[in-house]
């Protein structure tokens, strides 16, 4: 006989051993919480990056407003060859020939000037405007994150949303199966018709379809999550905090709506837009006051490096600006942003009013819903649990336990649109209330 070579198998072993694990680890999926979802989106998020780099911009254009209340130093050297044309300057003597063009001839200087200005109301109210301008784009950036939070919560919220009526879904087919299994016995041993074990058929037949589209749904949902969240939306997901429910804590809108008005970052920026354009408005009635500076220069000048002499000067100097069109115009335009200001920050409040009561009747009634939704569900298995042992005992066909089924499907449907609406509500509630950020805890439902 020949003997068979055993290399072959023992090295095909070796490299299944090796790559098993490295394809195990690539499968395993990654347990994301929501505030680690949270702080993946506020890293991640196109608008925060945005919103970041405005607050850099205006930073830069604040340095730029303060740098016209500073001193202005410039160092300047040249040596020029030059010839002049004394005609062409009217420069001549009756009687005494001289030439039309003298030179060439050389200069040499090496200076310094400095310019300062003493008095300048104008520049010092940009240079304040664009202080504001600079803490509204971060009150802007802060509003970006909360938003961003609002935004990745309600992700979370939809995939934990479907996550739940996967295994609803997949109970419901325990359940067909069961009733599949129960009714292939029972026609087995004679005590069932085919109608029966047909239709258990048909019941576990629609229950796998709904698994696989709710199963679908569960997986696009995780992959917009991870997209949002500034991953690779291949990564595999897994949520590690399930679809709960959480009492509400008893609030009242008098006492949310004044504090929302101090903590919301949209509504404070608009009002720190107001403030930059007051300063703005300013600036434009201080272009008719005078202006005072001091400038001078000191240096070398001569014909030639050996003869440059020390030479300087130092004066001051007052503009006043007699007459300007363009500051009426000026002050027309801020005078109308300014309006706009003010209607935008009065529509604001409302609508900070309306989300916060809005928020609070949506978690009263979603609460309450909660409620009716889990008896509804408890009756309805009860109900399903009923119906199995009286066909089970042969006092009815299985008509009744798939028309339980049916309503348990509903009742769990509505359990888990009930919890996401009241979770999605207490979201509204904690973005509408402002300073999300800093009580991330009321988006995680913290007991």
């Amino acid at each position: 006989m020949k003997r068979i070579s055993l290399i072959p198998v023992i090295l095909l072993l070796v490299v299944a051993i090796q790559t098993t694990p490295a394809r195990a680890q690539e499968t395993i999926p990654y347990r994301l919480t929501l505030r680690e979802a949270i702080e993946k989106g506020l890293r991640a998020n196109l608008s925060v990056l945005v919103a970041n780099a405005q607050v850099e911009e205006s930073e830069g254009g604040r340095t730029r407003s303060f740098s016209a209340l500073l001193p202005r130093v410039e160092a300047q050297t040249y040596a020029n060859l030059q010839n002049r044309n004394l005609q062409a300057f009217g420069i001549s003597i009756p009687g005494f020939p001289i030439p039309a063009v003298v030179g060439p001839f050389s200069n040499y200087d090496f200076r310094i000037s400095a310019e300062q200005n003493v008095l300048d109301l104008q520049s010092y109210r940009n240079w304040k405007a664009s202080e504001k301008a600079v803490e509204s784009s971060k009150l802007d950036y802060q509003d970006a994150r909360d938003l961003i939070i609002r935004v990745v919560a309600g992700l979370y919220l939809e995939a934990q949303s479907s996550d739940a009526r996967v295994e609803a879904a997949q109970t419901r087919v325990n359940d067909s199966q069961a009733l599949y299994q129960l009714a292939k016995s029972k026609h087995d041993a004679g005590t069932a018709t085919g109608v029966d074990l047909l239709r258990s058929q048909v019941q576990l037949a629609n229950d796998r379809q709904a698994l696989l589209a709710a199963q679908n749904q569960c997986k696009q949902s995780l992959l917009i999550l991870a997209r949002n969240l500034g991953m690779s939306p291949g990564t595999p997901l897994e949520l590690a905090d399930p679809l709960r429910y959480q009492a509400p804590v008893p609030r009242e809108a008098e006492s949310i709506v004044p504090a929302a008005l101090l903590a919301r970052s949209d509504y404070l920026s608009l009002a720190t837009q107001r403030q930059g354009l007051v300063d703005q408005q300013r600036a434009s009635r201080a272009r008719y006051l005078p202006k005072v500076s001091i400038n001078g220069n000191f240096g070398e000048l001569g014909r030639s490096i050996g003869s440059v002499r020390a030479t300087g000067l130092i004066q001051g100097t007052i503009d006043f600006t007699v007459f300007d069109r363009d500051r009426s115009g000026e002050a027309q335009q801020i005078a109308s942003r300014i309006q706009r200001i003010d209607d935008q920050i009065a529509d604001l409040r409302r609508g900070i009013e309306q989300d916060v009561r809005a928020a609070l009747l949506n978690i009263e009634s979603t609460s309450e819903q909660v409620v009716v939704a889990q008896e509804g569900q408890n009756l309805a298995e009860r109900e399903l649990q009923l119906t199995q042992d009286r066909f089970r005992s042969g006092v009815t066909n299985n008509v009744e336990v798939v028309t339980a089924q049916d309503e348990l499907s509903r009742a769990q449907e509505n359990y888990i649109l009930a919890v996401s609406t009241y979770a999605d509500a207490t979201f509204a509630l904690a973005r509408a209330a402002g300073a999300a950020e800093k009580n991330i805890d009321e988006y995680l439902q913290k007991p």
